[in-house]
């Protein structure tokens, strides 16, 4: 269907689902938001100064007096006191109820040393009783002096009743205690699987760090999460992004997961929108039960399918075509999905031809290339049509395959905090030149390419300030790039913003519903303490959210505001 036609059914709809205002009678909106800056990012109209919600959905945006004739005795007026009004925060990528989970569990990440990443597992061990796995974690060696991995011997005197395997903060690399490893059955013997690495020391010891799918043999005996627990980690990880000015996600990692955010919907209790993006391996369950993409309604909905190519360029597995500079034996893992390469061909074909979404992970150039390669064949072959295929990070390329993410029309679904975090030591592993299309939103909005920002939570944090920071500023986090890591390929607080909105609601079909501030459209809106287009970009990241409304209800209000 051309998506002008689209666009009319849709208007149709929404016009006749809210109320009808006729000569002489103006029904009470349920919402009015007024005096305030509003920064629609639609460009039929810009800006405003309030805005009008019936239910669910957005009625009409204009000037705070023409918004007074919709405010009745039942009206929630929001008087945003010339505070900065955008669109929900739509993080394209993350893995929701994992963060939720992680929020609950022992932080590794800021821990400076081995010392202090061995004291931490400590004090939270103490408080587990005895059997209880502890994960989570999401530490990172590159913080610690010579930037050594961890190892099985830091941990196991402070946890000899409880089994260990907390990651990195990629999720491509794990470090188990012996007591884990144990009941994984990984000893000196045990071969690697395809796409995976167990590090061994000089004696061929397993050390305790499993790489990608060597991790699967730990993932094996860990216990299954209850309901209740399922549901617990939900509210925690919906309950957060409210907070931060999220209201929709598009969950990499939902799997089975989709019956909690129903759940939870059915209850009330859900404040985030959700697209349960599924694994490819499985694509033939969904073709069975004949989803199509997007599959649901507006708050819970199927038909993604994601996909890996490689890992990460912190645990050395992300694919390239020249070895690492540290590493030069090692040009990174091809990921198990992959192998046979024909395999990926195979299902990327079959899932697009019964209607399903593709999103592929590739991080190391050779990796983003292969992905590339097949999306352009899928096309070639079956003919052009409105795919939506999307790489999910495309952290690495080379400057000829820039160009062929806008010939495809292949999104290209990033996370900016990755800039500003692996910056610090990208060089150490890939060099200068590499470096200089890495992370490269100039280039690849310059070239055509849609932009759909989101966060990879639980591996970076959820709050989308800090992603708009990243990619309008590029300053690494170690402080030593004041002027931007990269700086050529910085973008401006607009164009991160339209990633994080209007970008993102494409790259999951959705753009009709979201993404901007229009009436018709879903009323998921955030309230800011400060106007980001206005301040220096280095000080957004101090940004907070005052107040978050998503489906039309206020879901998160600042306490001191």
């Amino acid at each position: 269907m051309k998506s002008w036609l689209k666009a009319a059914l849709m208007l149709c709809f929404v016009m006749t689902t809210l109320p009808t205002i006729t000569d002489g009678q103006t029904p009470a909106a349920d919402l009015v938001v007024i005096n305030a800056n509003v920064h629609t990012l639609d460009a039929q109209r810009p800006t405003a100064a309030a805005i009008a919600v019936y239910g669910r959905r957005i009625r009409a945006v204009g000037a705070t007096e023409e918004m007074r004739q919709f405010i009745g005795a039942g009206t929630r007026v929001v008087d945003a006191q010339g505070a900065l009004v955008v669109p929900g925060f739509n993080d394209a990528h993350v893995h929701f109820l994992d963060g939720g989970f992680h929020l609950a569990s022992v932080s590794l990440r800021d821990a400076n040393s081995p010392a202090e990443f061995a004291e931490r597992i400590r004090q939270f061990a103490a408080k587990l009783p005895k059997g209880r796995w502890l994960t989570g974690g999401d530490w990172d060696h590159e913080r610690w002096p010579g930037a050594p991995l961890p190892t099985k011997e830091l941990i196991d005197k402070f946890t000899p009743d409880n089994p260990v395997f907390v990651n990195r903060l990629d999720g491509h690399e794990a470090l188990a205690n012996s007591l884990a490893l144990k009941l994984a059955g990984v000893t000196r013997a045990t071969i690697d699987p395809p796409g995976g690495l167990i590090v061994r020391d000089a004696q061929g010891e397993p050390t305790g760090i499993l790489k990608d799918a060597a991790m699967s043999f730990v993932y094996a005996k860990i216990p299954a999460p209850s309901l209740d627990e399922l549901l617990e980690a939900a509210r925690a990880a919906t309950n957060y992004a409210a907070s931060l000015g999220v209201t929709s996600v598009q969950d990499m990692s939902a799997g089975a997961d989709v019956a909690v955010y129903q759940l939870l919907a059915r209850r009330g209790e859900l404040k985030t929108r959700v697209y349960a993006v599924r694994s490819i391996v499985s694509w033939e369950v969904l073709k069975r039960a004949g989803v199509l993409r997007a599959f649901g309604n507006d708050l819970v909905r199927i038909g993604g399918l994601k996909g890996f190519a490689d890992g990460s360029l912190g645990s050395t597995t992300a694919l390239f075509f020249e070895p690492y500079n540290d590493a030069p034996n090692n040009r990174g893992l091809l990921n198990e999905e992959m192998q046979p390469e024909p395999v990926m061909l195979e299902r990327v074909k079959g899932a697009d031809a019964v209607g399903l979404q593709v999103m592929i992970h590739a991080i190391g150039d050779a990796a983003n290339d292969k992905i590339l390669s097949i999306y352009e064949q899928v096309e070639r072959e079956d003919g052009p049509r409105d795919r939506r295929f999307r790489i999910e990070h495309a952290q690495h390329l080379r400057p000829q395959d820039i160009p062929r993410f806008a010939r495809a029309h292949v999104i290209a679904s990033m996370q900016p905090y990755h800039a500003i975090d692996d910056g610090r030591w990208a060089e150490k592993r890939i060099g200068y030149e590499r470096a200089k299309t890495t992370y490269a939103f100039r280039s690849l909005l310059d070239s055509g390419a849609t932009l759909a920002f989101g966060t990879d939570w639980y591996v970076a944090p959820l709050n989308p300030m800090f992603g708009i920071y990243a990619a309008a500023t590029r300053r690494t986090l170690d402080g030593r790039n004041p002027n931007g890591w990269i700086p050529e390929q910085k973008i401006t607080v607009e164009e991160a913003v339209r990633a994080y909105t209007v970008g993102s609601a494409y790259a999951e079909f959705t753009e009709q519903e979201k993404g901007t501030i229009t009436p018709g459209k879903l009323a998921d809106l955030v309230i800011l303490d400060r106007d980001i287009f206005k301040i220096d970009p280095v000080d957004i990241e101090h940004a907070r959210v005052a107040l978050t409304i998503m489906d039309g209800r206020v879901v998160y209000e600042a306490q001191n505001k």
